[in-house]
């Protein structure tokens, strides 16, 4: 892969996401942004290239002219991660563009902070069986920073690391099926309007990332499951 060598504040990035119930696209490309977002259960598949398609569009840009990819690495369904990471290897694989996976429970952290100003936050997914995918954040220079690590736990054993005598903002599907985490503390609200993770809250994170050395070859993709009961696998030849 040949590295690429651009100010951060000039790349050209694409981001997608289909981790959860919600399918989303986002295209940051000379400072303005381009964004598709869709509640489409069961729909990612057929859904998410033609937002990729319809964000290059309203930029009047090709998928060549990209400089990184970013993805939605999970937590999420098993399905939705399979589908994010193959779409991000195909389009990345022709172009021969660096990918960098980002967090489900992250980027809606980082839309809490973009929306509110909120300076913490703790995101929960709903993982089934009786469990949520769990993480809690703080912000730095006004990007989300995890706080301990991302993990699948039942609500009952939640324990909050984060500072309980300043406002907590929860966002979340897990929160709507376990409305109880919201009494850890006095101190949480619920930001309603986050449910899901957007591409759009995608892009800054995206950026850090760069700056961080944290993209890497499309070879070297690599998904999030959380639960240990599933692997991801390369396209043939790939290996």
């Amino acid at each position: 892969m040949t590295e690429i060598q651009k100010n951060p504040d000039e790349l050209t990035i694409l981001s997608l996401d289909t981790c959860t119930e919600s399918c989303s696209a986002a295209l940051s490309v000379k400072g303005k942004v381009f964004s598709e977002l869709a509640i489409v259960p069961r729909e990612h598949s057929q859904r998410i290239l033609p937002m990729v398609d319809s964000v290059l569009s309203q930029a009047n840009i090709q998928l060549a002219d990209v400089d990184l990819i970013a993805y939605g690495r999970g937590p999420g369904s098993f399905t939705g991660i399979r589908i994010c990471t193959s779409m991000t290897q195909g389009l990345a694989l022709g172009q021969d563009i660096p990918v960098i996976g980002l967090s489900a429970l992250q980027t809606m952290a980082q839309a809490v902070f973009d929306s509110q100003g909120a300076m913490q936050v703790i995101a929960a997914i709903d993982a089934r069986m009786g469990e949520i995918y769990w993480g809690q954040f703080v912000f730095d220079n006004g990007l989300a920073k995890l706080v301990g690590a991302e993990t699948v736990i039942a609500p009952d054993l939640v324990t909050l690391e984060l500072n309980t005598e300043l406002p907590i903002v929860a966002c979340g599907t897990g929160f709507e099926t376990y409305p109880q985490l919201l009494e850890l503390t006095g101190s949480i609200t619920l930001a309603k309007e986050v449910t899901f993770p957007d591409a759009k809250s995608m892009l800054s994170l995206a950026k850090q990332g760069y700056t961080q050395g944290l993209a890497t070859s499309v070879d070297d993709l690599a998904p999030v499951y959380v639960r240990d009961t599933v692997t991801w696998k390369k396209l043939p030849g790939r290996e």
